[in-house]
């Protein structure tokens, strides 16, 4: 398969500059990495980090997917590129990507990446994407997967309210509250996660609220603590945290206090065996590899956006993990198992 690339001719040497600048100005990490700029750039793949792979099991996952899928075929070479934590570069350095002509797809992951894949794309109307976890219509050059973090974060809820519910059983003047750190505020986090998150808690008990608070970036694990600290104070016994580096704050202060904490995308049990006590997960190796397929078969529908859920097997709740059996009380490991089960077979459907 074979794309069209706009493409000005330029002298070797800005070339040159210009790979210079993905390669070692992103940071970049290479398997099999390119030697020069050919016609057809089908078989070479960049994956582009937004932010680093250390620490962020989902991002190692998106890599390794993609990996596993060109391994599969001789001749697809993949290039994984850091753009590090300062968001305000990700789109120069996409767009340096786009303008070394080197790759035929870019495949990224990370609600802000479908407006830095749109610009870019406007300017390198050759250059196709994938982008995980995000949502693009209409776009020939992209292709979107998006996840149904709306059953993700009802499912997070869940365990959030059933724990809170427990800890709090007893007390005089306790209020059904579930706790939120996000990193930022997005879309999806807006009209998506906190909503169903919120949902659902209040199909454990309609009464309880969300204490929701954002740290302002992806990696102040200071501010991440001093916002739980304060939420913990304030009432709130169980908090879901999705601010990436600034959640080892969130969690040092949960098991400092005696809080407990929800873990989201990952398996997140064994960052703190007995304070996190639920993991809502996508499965993102799974989706990188299968959708890496489909490029590399022609069959990947650009200008469509799909969603994948708990029904797909791309979304779910770790209920087997011994540190989660041992986290939680039979109590509450039996009501999570029912509704769960409802969920996998359907019989539950949950609306955003």
């Amino acid at each position: 398969m074979k794309f069209g690339f706009f493409r000005k001719r330029r002298g070797w040497g800005l070339l040159v500059f210009l790979v210079a600048l993905v390669l070692a100005g992103c940071g970049g990490k290479s398997t099999n990495p390119p030697s020069g700029a050919e016609e057809d750039n089908t078989n070479r793949i960049a994956v582009f980090i937004p932010g680093v792979m250390s620490g962020s099991p989902i991002y190692e996952m998106l890599a390794a997917g993609v990996t596993r899928a060109a391994a599969e075929q001789p001749g697809v070479t993949v290039t994984v590129i850091e753009g590090g934590f300062n968001q305000a570069e990700w789109e120069s350095r996409v767009s340096a990507l786009a303008a070394s002509g080197l790759y035929g797809l870019i495949v990224s992951s990370n609600p802000s990446l479908p407006a830095i894949a749109q610009s870019v794309s406007a300017k390198f109307p050759g250059q196709k994407f994938l982008l995980l976890d995000g949502e693009v219509w209409g776009n020939p050059n992209i292709y979107s997967l998006r996840y149904n973090q709306w059953e993700q974060a009802f499912m997070a809820g869940h365990i959030a309210a059933l724990v809170t519910a427990e800890i709090s059983a007893g007390k005089e003047g306790e209020n059904g509250k579930v706790g939120l750190v996000a990193g930022q505020e997005y879309p999806a986090m807006n009209n998506t996660i906190l909503p169903g998150y919120l949902a659902g808690a209040r199909s454990v008990d309609p009464a309880f609220t969300a204490d929701f608070r954002v740290v302002g970036n992806w990696f102040d694990a200071g501010t991440g603590a001093s916002l739980a600290v304060d939420m913990i104070r304030g009432g709130t016994a169980v908090i879901l945290c999705i601010a990436g580096g600034a959640n080892e704050g969130v969690v040092q202060a949960a098991s400092e206090a005696g809080a407990k904490v929800v873990w989201f995308d990952t398996n997140g049990y064994g960052i703190r065996p007995g304070t996190v006590v639920g993991s809502s997960v996508l499965y993102q190796d799974r989706a990188a590899y299968e959708q890496t397929k489909r490029y590399l078969a022609g069959t990947l529908p650009f200008g469509q956006a799909e969603m994948v859920g708990v029904a797909d097997g791309f979304v779910d709740f770790v209920q087997d993990d011994p540190r989660y059996l041992a986290a939680v009380s039979p109590e509450i490991r039996t009501k999570q198992a029912e509704f769960l089960e409802q969920i996998r077979a359907e019989s539950l459907r949950l609306e955003e």
